[in-house]
């Protein structure tokens, strides 16, 4: 630290001092302090090392005999600031718990709330259960059924992750040879916009026709990808092409390749928005695989939405109530489980997850 306080006033120098003491005790951390203070290289410091002018040599070695942990060096005014930091850095610790426990507590509470008005209401005015079952009829039903929905859960889930991984390694893919080739993204980029912009239920029955009705997994992991696949690359193309000329320009000065440049500067500048649209993805490759297993599904089709369907042509309203739930439950623990990786990956460097104090 080369005289970090040295513009300061007295006093914000002194309860930086303090501070800093603090920090080295509680720590254990080794710090080089320069300074031209007599006073503030003896009050600091358990070594003085004292240096000549131009060219700077060591002039003296000085072990003081007083430690840092000494709490006689430190004047009683100056210890009244450190408690009153030390109180304010308890409080700051307090309060980010109290806001990371309200992030769960707050969603909890009012899905309870929901649930409860939902309940109430069903019973107050007597809604047949074929109409709206409440949660207190949708529950057994789950119950009963928990086979049947983890089995057609376990399907959905498959054609979901399988068409998002294709929809990951493709697309990124695609966004890489889109950034190093302009006239390449020209050519395939209006191709890529039609596929997601046509409306998936119209094309699902040619799919399955082509593919085979035989092979009614196959259709429904192709549909969940179209839906899935332009996010990534959109949201790659995008963050490859906003690196800073500045640094692209340095890498180039520097004699970096064309690989070098994409590994190491224009991958990790692109991170973030390759994780958001992987966030995007993970849902629409979950509505695809539902819409597939609707639009596609037959008799041999055992996905969730099949299972929706199947209630509904029996009129079991609280089975599809339950199947509903799951596909609800399995959408946010996707979209949590992509925000924690996103978090995984960013929150010691990018500032959309560094911490931030109100």
């Amino acid at each position: 630290m080369d005289e970090p306080f040295a513009a300061l006033d007295e006093l914000t120098r002194q309860a930086l001092n303090d501070d800093l003491l603090t920090l080295a005790r509680e720590d254990g951390m080794t710090v080089i302090f320069v300074t031209h203070s007599v006073y503030e290289s003896a009050y600091l410091s358990s070594r003085v090392v004292v240096m000549t002018p131009r060219p700077g040599r060591i002039a003296s070695d000085i072990a003081l005999a007083a430690a840092v942990n000494a709490q006689c060096r430190v004047p009683p005014d100056a210890r009244v600031r450190r408690g009153r930091g030390q109180s304010l850095r308890c409080a700051q610790r307090s309060d980010g718990r109290m806001r990371g426990a309200l992030k769960y507590i707050l969603p909890a509470a009012l899905g309870i709330t929901a649930l409860a008005l939902w309940e109430f209401l069903v019973r107050h005015y007597q809604v047949p259960v074929f109409v709206l079952p409440g949660p207190s009829t949708i529950w057994p039903a789950f119950t009963e059924n928990f086979a049947s929905l983890m089995a057609s859960l376990w399907v959905t889930l498959q054609v979901t992750w399988i068409a998002f991984a294709t929809a990951l390694i493709g697309g990124l893919a695609l966004a890489i040879v889109f950034a190093q080739n302009r006239a390449i993204e020209t050519t395939f980029f209006p191709y890529a916009v039609i596929l997601q912009v046509t409306p998936v239920i119209s094309i699902a029955p040619l799919i399955l026709i082509w593919v085979g009705l035989e092979h009614v997994e196959r259709a429904a992991v192709i549909i969940a990808l179209i839906v899935a696949f332009f996010p990534i690359l959109s949201n790659a193309t995008l963050g490859l092409r906003s690196v800073d000329p500045g640094l692209r320009d340095l890498f180039r000065l520097y004699g970096a390749s064309r690989w070098q440049i994409l590994w190491k500067l224009q991958l990790p500048g692109a991170l973030p928005y390759i994780l958001a649209g992987m966030k995007i993805s993970g849902g629409l490759a979950l509505i695809g695989a539902v819409v597939a297993e609707f639009a596609a599904g037959s008799g041999t089709a055992t996905g969730l939405a099949w299972r929706i369907v199947e209630a509904g042509n029996r009129l079991e309203i609280a089975k599809m109530f339950a199947a509903l739930a799951l596909l609800s439950i399995v959408g946010i623990v996707n979209f949590y489980a992509l925000s924690f990786l996103e978090w995984l990956l960013l929150h010691r460097w990018h500032e959309s997850a560094l911490k931030r104090q109100d």
